[in-house]
């Protein structure tokens, strides 16, 4: 029977949702090179009523194979990271984190065009990071710190270093993803607790313990000693001959053995 309260599992959806919206941006990403088109004006366009298209759109739209390179290994490591350790909150996390970080960029961001997948991997990041944290579990634990062994560069990036890059977009999935730890309460599997891990647990009442003394080493249990002694007795039993023609009986003593076995009291 499997275990269908166990919050990690891995299942086909782990992988294959990631897997189509990465295929998906290069599907994109493909279609503007073989027709020659230039999707660009579909991205964030801030403070503008044509740019609040881009907030749907931008995450799919990308300006150049190193581009799109760059963004497609974190969103697919991450994703799938999303759905096999918080696969309840997945989709919430996705697509209200979609929407609310393209909006923060339409918001904050500067006249120009924002397009990419960044600040959904930035707001992965920042989720999946402070959610570990917050949880105080050790699995969710170990995948913080891998977040941050993998990703923990990117932090710089957040700022204006470098011209061309919508550090706004970074900004706003950092903070999206922040925030998220917080309002969604994923039910997370408490560690096991174990009964010497108990406040009411007392070493004398352990009966495992009590296989050792004092300094640790191992003692014994004593054997129990047994007496037995046997006792006979006899019963006398009627019974009718098989001649039905005989009108005598006889009496047969058969001889019953009954054992009594007692334990010796321990002193």
């Amino acid at each position: 029977m499997k275990n269908t309260d166990n919050p990690f599992s891995f299942k086909t959806a782990t992988l294959g949702y990631p897997i189509l919206f990465v295929l998906t941006i290069w599907l994109v990403y493909w279609f503007e090179i073989r027709f020659g088109v230039i999707f660009n004006s579909w991205g964030v366009y801030p403070r503008t009523l044509e740019g609040l298209k881009g907030i749907l759109f931008s995450p799919f739209i990308h300006g150049s194979v190193k581009h799109l390179f760059n963004n497609s290994i974190p969103l697919l490591v991450l994703s799938t990271a999303l759905f096999y350790f918080y696969n309840k909150d997945s989709w919430r996390v996705l697509l209200f984190g979609l929407l609310l970080t393209g909006f923060i960029t339409w918001l904050i961001g500067r006249p120009s065009y924002h397009i990419g997948a960044s600040g959904m991997v930035y707001m992965l990041v920042s989720f999946l990071f402070f959610k570990g944290v917050f949880s105080s579990y050790y699995r969710l634990i170990a995948l913080s710190l891998i977040i941050v062994f993998l990703y923990g560069g990117m932090l710089w990036y957040v700022f204006p270093i470098e011209k061309g890059i919508s550090w706004e977009g970074h900004l706003s999935g950092l903070f999206v993803g922040f925030l998220f730890s917080f309002l969604f309460k994923t039910k997370i599997e408490k560690p096991k607790i174990y009964k010497w891990e108990q406040e009411d647990y007392k070493e004398e009442d352990d009966a495992f313990m009590k296989h050792f003394d004092e300094n640790g080493n191992f003692v014994p249990t004593p054997k129990e000693e047994k007496e037995e002694f046997t006792s006979t007795k006899y019963q006398n039993i009627k019974f009718q001959a098989p001649n039905t023609n005989s009108e005598s009986t006889e009496t047969i003593l058969p001889k019953v053995k009954i054992t009594y076995t007692f334990k010796k009291r321990e002193e």
